[in-house]
């Protein structure tokens, strides 16, 4: 059965009350328990992590390599600054699709640059929680399109 980690970077814990003009008004359980639905008809399991620390959403990502086919991440405002979590990404190799609850490229200048996107099959922005299902549907489409992942 496919696995699916989703990571969840900085701040994506105050979903539901942080900025709900720009993130919206459901909370992080909100798009985990939207996530685990989803998994369950795709006929998959997902893993959901949030932090705010740099260090242990790297430490998820090395982690994954051999347990996860997939990895879904929203890296928050890592995206836009962090050449390490960049370079996880491409360490482990495991298929791997951006995904942002707000537009990134209408927002400030700042985050019109993802350090993910050039490691990532694909991003998916601005949709709210939705980036979210349509990521995990995405890059399960593409894992059994493409039989990437040595787990399969």
């Amino acid at each position: 059965m496919l696995s699916i980690l989703v990571l969840h970077g900085p701040n994506l814990n105050l979903l539901g009350t942080r900025e709900p003009h720009l993130y919206g008004s459901q909370t992080l359980e909100d798009i985990n328990a939207m996530l685990h639905r989803e998994a369950q008809s795709l006929g998959i399991t997902a893993a959901t992590l949030q932090s705010n620390h740099e260090g242990i959403l790297i430490d998820a990502i090395h982690q994954a390599r051999g347990v996860h086919h997939g990895l879904v991440i929203n890296p928050g405002g890592l995206t836009h600054t962090s050449v390490c979590l960049r370079d996880a990404i491409a360490a482990v190799g495991i298929p791997t699709l951006e995904v942002h609850l707000s537009n990134i490229h209408k927002r400030e200048e700042f985050r019109h640059h993802s350090y993910i996107a050039p490691v990532a099959i694909a991003q998916i922005a601005g949709l709210g929680a939705d980036s979210y299902r349509w990521g995990l549907q995405a890059i399960v489409h593409y894992l059994r399109q493409n039989e990437k992942s040595s787990l399969l």
